[in-house]
């Protein structure tokens, strides 16, 4: 058995694994106990955490645009999100994208 084969089946048992346990976990969640809508907080902070990451520390190719630009494609995605779609997080991500391209081609 090669080492990458070895590799392959203990990251797919780490994965299912986990799977698995949240299986057998959900059945006993309530979904409107404190602790479900504390999971909830956690995962709504994680998230918001990376996408301040991203704005003002980013790296790769975010990492050679001004802080400005990145903080003007985020109003645009909150601005889509938000009001002009009351929530559609698809929308949010394309606006995004697009005020991105644009402030990139126009701004010199």
């Amino acid at each position: 058995m090669s080492e990458y084969t070895l590799l392959a089946i203990l990251c797919g048992f780490g994965t299912y694994l986990w799977r698995g346990a949240g299986v057998a976990v959900s059945a006993r969640i309530k979904p409107h106990s404190e602790a479900f809508a504390w999971i909830g907080c956690v995962a709504f902070a994680m998230l918001a955490g990376l996408i301040s990451r991203v704005v003002l520390l980013p790296s790769g190719a975010l990492e050679h645009t001004s802080l400005w630009q990145r903080l003007a494609a985020t109003a645009v995605a909150l601005l889509a999100y938000f009001l002009l779609t009351r929530r559609n997080l698809f929308a949010g991500v394309i606006a995004s994208a697009a005020a991105m391209y644009l402030v990139l081609r126009f701004s010199g």
